[in-house]
């Protein structure tokens, strides 16, 4: 759910206030996505892939919310009681053009406890981490794996390629260019 709030930009909007259990609608929608999951159920491990699972489960979560807009809340809520593994979690999604207080929420944190917990972890503020951890794969993309820097800036969560190729130069003293 935190990775589909990333990508698809959704959040709550407030604490979820409603019933613990709720059935949804019976509409030709909700029905037709639950008979569409079955093939990919059965094929588990086979055809199916993790991509192909993703898109499944934002297409099942998109079809509630049009049926039952109040969920969102409850889908997207990721506030404490708990927190999540930190460093996991950033390290699967470090990528992700979003702010630091965002980042925040997704990890069931306020920005002070994320700052603070992130620091003992990483042994460095957030975005410092993020910057170095960025420019480190896109190092690794440009010189190992041959690619283009206008093909991978905004996947590292770079908004401009001209951004990108000045912190990729002040860090590693040249610019960056395939073969380079």
């Amino acid at each position: 759910m935190r990775q589909i709030a990333l990508e698809e930009k959704m959040e709550a909007q407030g604490k979820y206030t409603g019933l613990p259990n709720i059935c949804l609608p019976n509409n030709a929608f909700i029905k037709g996505y639950f008979q569409s999951v079955i093939p990919y159920a059965r094929s588990a491990g086979h055809e199916m892939t993790d991509e192909m699972g993703l898109l499944k489960v934002k297409e099942g979560i998109k079809l509630i919310l049009i049926a039952v807009p109040a969920l969102r809340n409850f889908l997207f809520d990721f506030a404490a009681p708990y927190k999540m593994d930190l460093e996991k979690f950033m390290l699967s999604n470090f990528h992700f053009n979003v702010p630091i207080e965002k980042f925040a929420q997704l990890t069931g944190r306020s920005l002070s406890g994320y700052k603070r917990d992130f620091q003992k972890t990483f042994g460095m503020p957030p975005r410092k981490w993020l910057q170095d951890k960025r420019l480190n794969e896109a190092r690794h993309l440009i010189e190992r794996k041959n690619k283009k820097p206008s093909a991978i800036y905004l996947d590292l969560g770079f908004e401009t390629l001209s951004h990108f190729s000045s912190a990729f130069k002040k860090k590693f003293g040249k610019a960056p260019t395939v073969g380079g």
